[in-house]
């Protein structure tokens, strides 16, 4: 009796310890170097752990009894917040997964994770006989009736399916609007639009700590096609507009955090109208009363350096009569057009592209001047690359990042391109020289 008690006494530790594992494949194994693992909240991305990326692709995480079930976001480059997917971790089960660049993320055990995965799936393929049926203009109402049928039985089924699962509120959040008679394509597009959200809720704890209401929002901003003879601008604004209409229940962090990620995105996309139509109408707003002073800070930033806006002013040091004058970047009129580029003589990069903009306004003429923008450290190699381009006028930007006129352009990074017309004026803002010259060529 007394071996059969200490037998289960000796059982009960590793129960304790008992751990679950996140492991998976990455394809192909050579582009991919390490796994971090984020557990997120609607208020925190916290830290988990990290592991290096083997040389056949494989990584694992154990999960012990601290790693709480919910929402986790598994990064695999940089920069972080691009390359990353979500991961349901209820806590109970292993979870065995491929990730592929070209087809994504595909789940080999998980009942959580290939729950919604089917279900993705599924109603994807759905969709596609959909819109199979209008592009051939049929006008067959019952093959239209039965689709829709086997739209609502997968839902209903799905959802069954999903009783108890943290995969349900994705599944209840994504249920598409299903006709119940027979539609043309523009009522039914029409219809679409106006229930696209009606069972999305922006309050949802799940659904804040995970990609699925941004990826709802950019779905509908951007998939959402203007009708015949409407502006395309005007419709991005119009679908927006739509958008925070339909999270006028959300939280007022909820929707400013949304609406950050979308203005980001418009801005990285160089959608400039439509990301300050956003600031304009809703996220300055949002942002001044959650006294959020570094987003209304780039917010007003971002709208100072959009194309038509009067670029920041500085002085430049010009020969005026034989002696060196400081002037005012307004008053310089010896030039149709005056690019000014950020750089800096310790940047591999700037040393390779100004050589390259100093070549390319050989033969310009005198209507094109150059404003270079050193941002340096200290002014001893600065003076001596400098020297390289007597053509260029020259400021010296001490302080680098913490300069104060690269701080009223938000340069980041070196080297940056503004291109202002002879009311300096921003008319172009360049990525790099490639882009630069693709800019002027044209």
């Amino acid at each position: 009796m007394f071996k059969k008690i200490a037998f289960v006494l000796a059982l009960i530790p590793l129960s304790l310890i008992a751990q679950n594992t996140i492991k998976g494949t990455f394809t192909p194994a050579e582009d991919f170097k390490y796994a971090i693992l984020y557990k997120v909240t609607p208020t925190a991305t916290n830290y988990v752990a990290n592991t290096e990326i083997d040389k056949d692709g494989n990584f694992e995480f154990l999960m012990d009894s601290t790693s709480t079930q919910g929402m986790y976001k598994l990064v695999y480059a940089l920069p972080q917040e691009e390359f990353n997917f979500d991961i349901i971790y209820n806590g109970k089960e292993d979870i065995a997964l491929t990730f592929n660049t070209e087809t994504g993320v595909q789940y080999k055990s998980s009942l959580e994770n290939t729950l919604v995965s089917s279900y993705t799936n599924s109603m994807s393929l759905i969709s596609q006989s959909i819109g199979n049926f209008f592009r051939q203009q049929s006008t067959d109402s019952l093959a239209l009736a039965s689709i829709f049928k086997t739209q609502l039985e997968t839902q209903n089924e799905y959802e069954k399916a999903a009783e108890g699962t943290i995969a349900l509120n994705f599944i209840k959040a994504n249920k598409p609007y299903i006709p119940e008679t027979f539609e043309d394509l523009s009522t039914y597009i029409e219809n679409l639009k106006l229930h696209f959200f009606d069972h999305v809720d922006f309050n949802n704890e799940t659904l804040q700590s995970s990609n699925f209401l941004i990826e709802r929002i950019l779905n509908y901003v951007f998939g959402m096609t203007a009708k015949e003879g409407d502006d395309e601008l005007g419709n991005y604004k119009k679908n927006i507009d739509e958008v925070v209409a339909s999270m006028k229940d959300a939280n007022l962090d909820v929707k400013a955090r949304l609406l950050e990620i979308l203005w980001q995105q418009l801005v990285d996309a160089n959608m400039e109208g439509i990301a300050n139509h956003i600031a304009d109408s809703y996220l300055l707003e949002m942002a001044r009363s959650l006294n959020d002073n570094e987003l209304v800070t780039g917010l007003e930033l971002f709208k100072r350096l959009s194309l038509g806006n009067k670029a920041p002013e500085f002085n430049v040091d010009i020969e005026k009569n034989g002696k060196k004058e400081s002037v005012s970047l307004y008053d310089l009129d010896d030039a149709s057009q005056y690019i000014i580029v950020f750089w800096s003589s310790t940047c591999g990069h700037c040393l390779e592209e100004i050589p390259q903009l100093q070549a390319y306004l050989k033969d310009k003429g005198k209507e094109i001047k150059v404003i270079a923008i050193g941002l340096e450290d200290e002014e001893t190699l600065w003076k001596t690359e400098s020297a390289k381009y007597p053509e260029f006028t020259h400021v010296l930007g001490l302080g680098k990042w913490n300069n104060p006129i690269g701080a009223s352009y938000n340069v980041t990074a070196t080297p940056s391109y503004y291109v202002l017309d002879a009311e300096k004026k921003i008319i172009a803002k360049p990525y790099d020289f490639a882009a630069f010259k693709k800019w002027m060529d044209k």
